[in-house]
């Protein structure tokens, strides 16, 4: 299982294509503070919700300076048709390696339905200007997530 992130550690670095197969590098936020978050698969409800959640949250979250980045192991494809589904607004990145998801610790062994799987850990990190690590949530519910992070944070 992979190290799960904590407050102060260096979010790792990335570069992963979004759903037009442009490549979107972490580093290009620099400055900005993100949320990074992780979602198991486009296109299925609760990872609609989540996403949708996200959008309809955009401008108030940019408007307090904060970027959102939706990362899962889906191709460009996959988010593209995801994005128009939707009509989502915010960044989706496709890793179909894992790799990402394995360096921020949202991908591993979990708990599914009473049995252990190995799969995507829903999870959103918040970085920030320097790509600091300030909080690092994981096995995050869909819904009501973006309430939370908002009320957390005290915007």
């Amino acid at each position: 299982m992979s190290e799960r992130l904590q407050p102060g550690d260096t979010a790792p670095a990335f570069t992963l294509p979004d759903a037009d197969g442009q490549q979107v590098s972490l580093a290009d936020r620099r400055g900005r503070k993100v949320i990074v978050y992780f979602y198991p698969a486009a296109l299925t409800p609760g990872c609609t919700k989540q996403a949708c959640d996200f959008t309809d949250n955009l401008d108030f979250l940019a408007g307090h300076g904060y970027d959102v980045i939706g990362i899962s192991p889906d191709k460009p494809e996959k988010l593209a048709k995801f994005r128009e589904k939707e009509d989502l607004k915010v960044t989706l990145l496709g890793d179909p390696d894992k790799s990402v998801l394995t360096a921020y610790g949202a991908f591993g062994e979990k708990k599914l339905y009473g049995k252990t799987v190995t799969g995507v850990i829903r999870s959103t990190v918040i970085l920030d200007e320097d790509g600091k690590v300030e909080r690092a949530l994981y096995n995050v519910k869909a819904t009501g997530h973006v309430a939370k992070i908002i009320k957390d944070l005290g915007l």
